[in-house]
């Protein structure tokens, strides 16, 4: 085997199937084998397990279902000890990947973990646990690349691979004609792609889009469904409401393409929404345990990655209490009410844009070559 790897959940499955297809057109027989979701299993990786096993959040979350992830994680760690891929590559889901690369690690086996925890956010601590499982760390924002170097772990900036893929100007025409949207304005609804997420946020969404259309009745919603399991929970919170909504098998960028302002839950579609240059209001409910643990842990203002890059609240937040219908209802309309506003954004994210698209895929390429050419 060239590479073990562990995708965390659907943006690391995303994700490393990006890099995956670069390394094959250096290697075009590169075999690699891991936990892995549908786009990894489209790019030749052998599922040793489902990306979605691990899709766990917060604590109260992750104690509910730590016996099976111990468990998962003993069994493909002892795989790869079997194994012994050239070289391991955790992608994200540090607190599953950390331990396994660890173990890995002290085996004699080369780690290398893409996108770092969020350090800089909360549990800053988490460095010390990094020098001790990872070769070699990837970067996908450049502000992380002096945090690792500070701390003498060998990183590598590659840009992200969202920004490579989506086009600096996207086609709202041509994504509305494909959606069958004929009126304005759209709004796009992202609950999030865990179905826990779909559970706290979908009914919330909904709510909001039915104050939406008392303000503008000609309002059309997409809500892209990131399974089929989390599309009967949709449709099933959906059922007797009056909207104009379209619920959409995957998509979700095109969606995002599609719509006038975006009402998403914080994570890698907020990213994704600023790509497109979208307004958007960013929305996060967890349990309340879960919630007051994280406040009291966090280092910055800021949840949601677009404000965190730029160092400041470029787009309302709702998070919580917080996170009401009226609120989100207000937030969206106001991006509509104000053409000045919703410009400068745009602008800001195209900077953001730019600074992100660095050729991640042959980046990261670059970065494992040396240990897929080390003998074994």
């Amino acid at each position: 085997m060239d590479i073990g790897l562990v995708a965390g959940e659907a943006s690391g499955d995303l994700l490393g199937a990006h890099f995956i297809r670069a390394l094959q057109q250096r290697h075009p027989e590169l075999s690699a084998a891991g936990i892995a979701g549908p786009r990894l299993s489209e790019a030749g990786v052998e599922t040793i397990y489902p990306s979605d096993r691990l899709a766990v959040n917060g604590y109260v979350e992750v104690l509910r279902h730590l016996p099976a992830l111990l468990r998962i994680r003993s069994r493909i760690g002892d795989y790869f000890l079997q194994q012994r891929p050239r070289v391991f590559v955790g992608i994200d889901a540090p607190d599953f990947n950390f331990g396994l690369e660890r173990r890995l690690r002290a085996a004699g086996i080369p780690t290398v973990h893409f996108v770092s925890p969020s350090l800089w956010a909360w549990r800053p601590q988490r460095i010390h646990t990094i020098r001790e499982a990872v070769s070699h760390m990837l970067v996908v924002f450049p502000f992380e690349e002096a945090i690792y170097r500070d701390a003498g772990i060998p990183v590598t900036y590659v840009g992200h691979p969202l920004a490579d893929g989506i086009p600096l100007a996207p086609d709202t025409a041509a994504a509305r004609r494909a959606l069958n949207l004929d009126a304005e304005p759209v709004f796009a609804l992202l609950p999030g792609s865990r179905l826990s997420e779909v559970k706290r946020h979908t009914a919330l969404l909904l709510d909001a889009a039915h104050l939406i259309r008392q303000r503008r009745p000609r309002a059309q919603f997409v809500l892209p469904a990131a399974s089929a399991a989390a599309a009967a929970l949709i449709k099933q919170a959906a059922a007797g409401r009056s909207l104009n909504l379209s619920v959409l098998a995957g998509q979700s960028h095109r969606a995002l393409a599609a719509c006038d302002v975006a009402l998403v839950a914080s994570g890698t579609a907020t990213l994704e929404t600023a790509l497109f240059k979208k307004p958007m209001v960013i929305v996060y409910r967890v349990p309340a345990l879960t919630g007051w643990l994280m406040q009291r842990k966090a280092l910055l203002p800021w949840v949601g990655l677009p404000n965190i890059l730029a160092r400041e609240f470029l787009v309302p937040e709702r998070i919580q209490q917080a996170a009401t219908p009226q609120n989100l209802a207000a937030d969206a309309l106001g991006w509509l009410d104000d053409a000045p506003r919703r410009d400068k954004l745009v602008a800001r994210f195209r900077d953001m844009h730019l600074a992100l698209k660095q050729n991640a895929a042959m980046r990261i390429a670059d970065a494992l070559a040396p240990y897929l050419e080390r003998s074994r």
